[in-house]
C-alpha cells in the first residue's frame, strides 16, 4: 500500500493578527515613500557638506528601501497561482532579490571602506552643522519608518526583513548624529570617516546574513532551527513507524518550510492513521504545514527484492530512522 499524499493547508499561512495584505502593502509603502523622499535629500546635503558619513548613510538607506521593495513585490508575487514549468509558482524570486540586496549591500560596504580610510589618512573639510541636523532628522524619519512597519504584519518575514533594515539603519544615524556634534564642537573632522566605518560595519553585518541566508534556501538546507536527524529519529518514534527514509526539509521560500520522507509501518496497521498522526506533530512541533509523505507497509513491497532488514528502496538517499522500541 503506498500513498502520496501532499497537504497545502492555507489557512495556516493566513493572518491571524487581524491585518489585511492590503493593509500591509499600505504601511509598507508609507515606509518607502518616507525612506525615498529622505534619501533623495540626504544625497544632496551629503554632497555639498563634503560627508562620506552622510552619504553612507544614503546608500544604507537606499538598501532599506530595496528591502521595502521587495516585500512588496514578494507579496504580490506570492499570491500569483503556479503555472506551467513553475510548480511553486515564483515564491523563490524573493530569495533572488534577497541575494542580489545582501551581494550590493557588501560591495557599497567595500568602496565606502577604501573611501573612509583614504579620508581617515587625508581628512577633508567637513560642515558638521549640516551632518548633525540631517542626521538627526534621519533618526526620525526612521522612527517613523519602523512605526509604520510595525503595524504591518511582522509575523511575515518579509516584513520583519525589512524592519529590521530599518533598525540598523536608526543605529548608522545616531552614529553619525555623534560625528556631527563631534566635529561642530571639537573640529575633529576625522569623526565622519569614523562614523562611516559603524555605518559599513552594520551593512557588511546585515548583507552577510542575506547571502547565507539566500543561498542555504538554494542549497536546499534544512530551516534554521530543524535538525534533521532529531526530526527522523522523532518521526521513527510515530506509535506504528517501523522505519523513516529519504528524509527531505527544506524551505520553499523564506518562512514556508517543506518535508518529504519514505515511512514504513508495521504490518497490519492503520497507514493512514500514521500519516495523520506525522502531519498534526510537523504542524505542532516543527510548522511544516507542507509535506509529502510516502507511507508503506514493512515487508516486501511489489517490485522490490528486499526484506525488513534491507533498505526499504533501491536507491534511498540520506540516513534510515528506526523505531527504538
Amino acid at each position: 500500500m503506498s500513498e502520496h499524499h501532499d497537504h497545502d493547508h492555507e489557512q495556516e499561512h493566513g493572518h491571524h493578527h487581524g491585518v489585511s495584505r492590503d493593509a500591509d502593502r499600505r504601511w509598507l509603502a508609507v515606509a518607502l515613500g518616507l525612506i525615498g523622499g529622505f534619501m533623495a535629500g540626504e544625497v544632496v546635503i551629503g554632497v555639498l557638506a563634503r560627508s562620506l558619513a552622510l552619504l553612507s548613510d544614503a546608500a544604507h538607506m537606499l538598501t532599506d528601501a530595496g528591502a521595502i521593495a521587495l516585500a512588496l513585490l514578494a507579496m504580490r508575487l506570492a499570491a500569483r497561482p503556479p503555472k506551467g514549468g513553475y510548480t511553486f509558482g515564483l515564491k523563490r524570486a524573493e530569495i533572488l532579490s534577497a541575494q542580489a540586496n545582501g551581494i550590493t549591500m557588501l560591495i557599497l560596504g567595500a568602496v565606502l571602506a577604501v573611501e573612509a580610510v583614504r579620508r581617515l589618512i587625508h581628512p577633508p573639510d567637513v560642515v558638521g552643522l549640516p551632518v548633525l541636523v540631517t542626521a538627526l532628522a534621519g533618526v526620525g524619519v526612521n522612527l517613523a519608518a519602523a512605526w509604520a512597519l510595525s503595524r504591518a504584519n511582522r509575523a511575515s518575514l518579509n516584513v520583519e526583513g525589512a524592519f529590521q533594515h530599518i533598525v540598523n539603519d536608526l543605529f548608522a544615524f545616531i552614529a553619525t548624529a555623534v560625528a556631527g556634534l563631534v566635529m561642530v564642537t571639537t573640529g575633529f573632522t576625522r569623526a565622519d570617516p569614523i562614523a562611516t566605518l559603524v555605518v559599513v560595519a552594520l551593512m557588511i553585518r546585515a548583507g552577510l546574513g542575506l547571502v547565507r541566508a539566500s543561498g542555504r534556501i538554494f542549497l536546499e538546507a534544512a530551516p534554521s532551527g530543524i535538525d534533521p536527524p532529531a526530526l527522523g529519529a522523532r518521526l521513527a518514534g510515530v506509535p506504528d513507524v517501523v522505519e523513516v527514509h529519504d528524509l527531505h526539509v527544506w524551505q520553499i521560500t523564506s518562512g514556508e518550510p517543506a518535508l518529504s520522507a519514505h515511512v514504513l509501518v508495521a504490518p497490519g496497521r492503520d497507514c493512514h492513521a500514521v500519516r495523520a498522526a506525522i502531519e498534526g506533530l510537523l504542524r505542532r512541533e516543527y510548522r511544516i504545514t507542507h509535506s509529502t509523505l510516502q507511507v508503506d507497509h514493512a515487508g516486501v513491497p511489489a517490485g522490490h527484492t528486499v526484506s525488513l532488514g534491507a533498505p526499504h528502496c533501491d536507491d534511498s538517499h540520506g540516513a534510515s530512522y528506526r523505531a527504538t522500541a
